[in-house]
Parts: structure tokens; C-alpha cells; sequence
């Protein structure tokens, strides 16, 4: 049973895939959900392998994107950035019934946009596991509408 964070992250992912054309081929209707976690990456263009992250968030308003987004394992992102990897982001907002998708590309982000967060504790679940924040207001004018 997915879990109402899995739920959100799915319907993002959803919206993308039906509302979006690939941003490196222009096509319509290529890109594609890939399978629940693989790392760092939540869409693929079937015609031209391009990657995407997507993040679902809930929110007020979906005109304005939030100052900063929840991202996955920090440890990974970490090893990408260090290889000088970045994956562009599609940020879905939802309110209800009404979405806005909006897109960030790889060479608008910069390493300091990326905010590690506090290792879980021990005596949590998933101990020592640490995430990392988006932290979109340094990158809030290079972020586009798409849909």
C-alpha cells in the first residue's frame, strides 16, 4: 500500500508524462514513468533517453513555486554532484483539484541550492539515513512554467 507521500509523488509524476513534451527532443507523449525507486530519476523520453527528477508538493497557490522542496538520499545526489551530474527537475504543485507544472534545467542549478539535512536518528527506522532540501530561491528566476 503506497504510502499519501508515494501517492503525491505518483500523480506528479502522472502530470508530467500526460501534460509535458520532452525538453530535449520536443516531442509529445515520449516521456515515461520509470519504476519506483531508481535512483534520482522518475521520467525518461522514450525517444531520446532524456532523465528527469520530478517533486510533487501540496501547496496554496500553484502560481508560485515554494522556497524549498523536500529531495531524496543526500548521499546520492552528493555523489552526482561531485561527478558534476545534475538531472533537470519538473516541480508539479498541486491545490486539489488544479496542478501547475513548472521546470528547472540542469544549467540553472548550482551545488549550493542543495541543503543536506540532518542524519536520522538512531533510534529511527531508517537510522543514519540522510536526505537534502531544495533550496529554490537562489534559482527561484531561472525556474519556467510549463503547463
Amino acid at each position: 500500500m503506497l504510502t499519501d507521500k508515494q501517492v503525491l509523488g505518483r500523480k506528479g509524476e502522472d502530470l508530467v508524462v500526460q501534460k509535458c513534451h520532452c525538453p530535449r527532443c520536443k516531442r509529445k507523449k515520449t516521456l515515461k514513468r520509470l519504476p519506483p525507486n531508481f535512483k534520482c530519476s522518475d521520467v525518461i523520453c522514450d525517444f531520446c533517453g532524456y532523465l528527469a527528477q520530478v517533486k510533487a508538493v501540496t501547496v496554496r497557490s500553484i502560481e508560485d513555486v515554494p522556497d524549498r522542496i523536500l529531495g531524496a538520499a543526500w548521499g546520492v545526489q552528493q555523489d552526482r554532484m561531485l561527478a558534476g551530474i545534475y538531472l533537470p527537475l519538473f516541480i508539479v504543485l498541486i491545490n486539489g483539484r488544479e496542478s501547475s507544472i513548472f521546470y528547472l534545467s540542469t544549467d540553472a542549478q548550482t551545488p549550493d541550492m542543495f541543503v543536506p539535512r540532518k542524519p536520522l536518528s538512531d533510534s529511527a527506522r531508517r537510522a543514519g539515513w540522510q536526505g537534502f532540501v531544495y533550496d529554490l530561491r537562489k534559482v527561484r528566476s531561472s525556474v519556467i512554467r510549463m503547463a
